[in-house]
């Protein structure tokens, strides 16, 4: 998806709020809202009807999970509406379910750290727009730390190559990443596929989502 994109964006913060804002309009996009609280970001999306929302998970009033569950209830009412929440941390509680809304698509996940890679960030949030799951890496580690034991099973290399599937990476781009060739990173992907009692697929968009339904289970 390569046109200009209509977002909200739900930030308490104003210094976040308006660098975020700003850095979308600059590539192009078009700001509709950018509000504070998670009322506001309801009310926002009821009347802009935006092709993307971007949150963050601590707003007003009780700064601990309220952006994230108004995502979540912003998908239960729209399933197809793209939400991408941004956090300081992962909120084990509720990230799987906003991964499992929708049917896991068009949902994503980053940590706030990775703002900072501007490009990458912009690309996150088209490739959720355009119907795509994109996780942070540590959102994965995390969520599959639940679960030592499948965990336990997997070399450091195969955790690496997790992490990038998790973020929507073609095998291609795995490669480019880790420095390997795309024969290596297959084998690596079939290799942690076994492993973790999932089929391969060469479809990139239903790989990510087998591998949220095992991080879900």
């Amino acid at each position: 998806m390569s046109e200009s994109l209509r977002v909200v964006i739900a930030e308490d913060g104003v210094i976040v709020r308006e660098g975020v804002s700003g850095m979308l309009r600059r590539f192009g996009h078009d700001v509709v809202a950018a509000v504070g609280d998670a009322d506001a970001l309801r009310a926002a999306v009821r009347e802009h009807r935006p092709d993307v929302v971007v949150t963050d998970v601590r707003m007003p009033p009780g700064f601990s999970d309220e952006g994230l569950q108004a995502a979540i209830a912003l998908r239960a009412a729209d399933p197809e509406l793209p939400v991408l929440v941004l956090s300081q941390y992962v909120e084990q509680t509720y990230a799987a379910e906003l991964l499992d809304s929708g049917g896991g698509t068009g949902v994503g996940y980053l940590l706030k750290e990775r703002i900072g890679d501007v490009t990458d960030f912009v690309d996150a949030l088209v490739a959720v727009a355009g119907g795509r799951t994109v996780v942070d890496p540590e959102v994965v580690r995390q969520l599959l730390s639940r679960r030592r034991d499948p965990l336990h099973r997997l070399t450091v290399r195969e955790r690496e190559v997790l992490g990038l599937m998790a973020e929507g990476r073609s095998n291609a781009a795995i490669a480019g990443e880790l420095m390997v060739s795309e024969a290596a990173v297959a084998k690596h992907i079939n290799g942690l596929l076994t492993k973790l009692d999932l089929p391969p697929d060469a479809d990139d968009h239903r790989r990510v989502r087998a591998v949220l339904a095992y991080l879900r289970g």
